[in-house]
């Protein structure tokens, strides 16, 4: 098992973070050290084809059966979020959650429909980018709203990963569609969407996410980029159900 881990495994809730194509599990950094401080155990695992692990079938209900392990022995979450690509694989982690607890599924601007043209563009600009990886100064420059922390753990996702895997993540995903997913939620869960500025390269678009169903609700967010862990936290820990101590 390939993960990153933060706070204290007797902790009295836990969170699994999902992260996207060309990331890691080290780039849920900042969110994790403020759920870690709110009494999780923070669990993020490397996707298949990330952090150096192999893999030869990139489809999404692939990404998510590989995470079973997490699931083991009816291990349940408070809290699980899922970005961008992480965001489709969160949903397809739904039939494995125990029903022995509420859950909380935040989704970060996920890519849940892409038509060809706009797939076949951004699987060009991630082949681009992994070509010639940027360095941290570079991200700051472009996105002066990260930290050099943040910066530096773009850089090192983009590093342990290669070609094979974002040519593997496109093609094994055509048509990309996957807002079907969102037509079986458990009673026991509730799902949000937090939609990115599509003037900021926003992926998510509130038409793709259904508004007639329920335990589910997004929410679009200008201003804010694609990569809101990095530029809104503030946004994502207002969603997570907290234990404050009473007055």
């Amino acid at each position: 098992i390939s993960a990153s881990q933060w706070g204290s495994p007797t902790a009295p809730r836990r969170a699994l973070l999902i992260h996207g194509l060309t990331m890691s599990s080290q780039s849920w950094e900042g969110v994790s050290q403020l759920l870690a401080a709110e009494g999780f155990f923070v669990v993020a695992p490397n996707l298949l084809g990330h952090a150096w692990r192999r893999g030869t079938d990139y489809r999404v209900s692939t990404l998510a059966e590989d995470l079973r392990p997490y699931f083991v022995m009816d291990t349940s979450y408070e809290v699980i979020i899922g970005h961008s690509l992480g965001g489709a694989v969160a949903l397809s982690l739904l039939p494995f959650l125990p029903n022995t607890k509420e859950t909380t599924v935040i989704l970060l601007d996920p890519a849940l429909e892409l038509t060809k043209e706009t797939a076949n563009k951004h699987e060009n600009i991630f082949l681009k980018e992994i070509a010639n990886v940027r360095t941290a100064d570079d991200y700051m420059v472009k996105n002066p709203a990260w930290s050099r922390g943040d910066s530096v753990l773009r850089t090192l996702g983009m590093s342990m990963c290669d070609r094979t895997v974002v040519k593997g993540v496109y093609e094994h995903n055509r048509p990309w569609s996957f807002s079907g997913l969102f037509k079986n939620i458990p009673p026991h869960v509730k799902i949000t969407v937090l939609a990115s500025d599509p003037a900021f390269g926003g992926v998510c678009h509130l038409e793709h996410v259904p508004c007639d169903v329920a335990r589910l609700h997004a929410k679009v967010f200008i201003g804010i980029s694609h990569w809101i862990q990095y530029e809104g936290l503030d946004i994502i820990m207002n969603e997570i159900p907290l234990r404050r101590a009473k007055l």
